[in-house]
């Protein structure tokens, strides 16, 4: 590219850029608004909604003529340029997933109780908070002290003896903790 042909891309550029500003500057004074985002409610999109404004300030430099008659033809050329709709949006929170629940303390003791009453071990396990060996073995000594071990307690400890296992299995820098 010679350097007469690079000076004339420059020229036009910055004639375009100024013929944006322009343009920008009277779409701001006929909305009554303080900055250029503002005018972006009034500039509706294809995907509907009006325009981000970080797409204005995207086309502003990458395709200041598309984004000049947009503007020209939404609010410049409009008797009464209107505020477009927001997008709609999923509600806050709905792509979270639903398949768990979430109980309370007292409503976890009370199913842990029910699954105690039925006799069914695998939902006792599952509903049983998950203590560390240290506490298992320190709650497993305390109850044959006072002669009261329970099934339930003997499980917890046998898991968290393998859960230790596993972890050194993985990691035998751990074997010490």
């Amino acid at each position: 590219m010679s350097v007469a042909h690079k000076e004339d891309a420059e020229t036009k550029h910055v004639k375009g850029f100024k013929e944006i500003e322009d343009v920008i500057a009277k779409a701001i004074k006929k909305i009554g608004a303080r900055k250029e985002n503002e005018l972006c409610k009034y500039l509706p999109m294809k995907s509907g909604g009006y325009m981000h404004h970080f797409t204005l300030r995207k086309m502003k430099y990458k395709q200041p003529q598309e984004l000049s008659s947009i503007i020209e033809r939404f609010v410049i050329n409009s008797d009464r340029p209107t505020v477009i709709a927001p997008k709609q949006r999923a509600a806050r929170g709905s792509r979270k997933r639903r398949d768990h629940m979430n109980f309370t303390r007292n409503q976890l003791e009370r199913m842990l109780n029910i699954a105690r009453l039925a006799g069914d071990k695998e939902i006792i396990t599952i509903l049983s908070p998950k203590k560390s060996l240290a506490t298992c073995k320190r709650e497993l000594i305390q109850a044959i002290r006072h002669n009261k071990v329970e099934q339930e307690q003997w499980n917890g400890y046998v898991e968290a003896v393998q859960a230790h296992q596993l972890m050194i299995a993985t990691d035998p820098s751990l074997a010490h903790h």
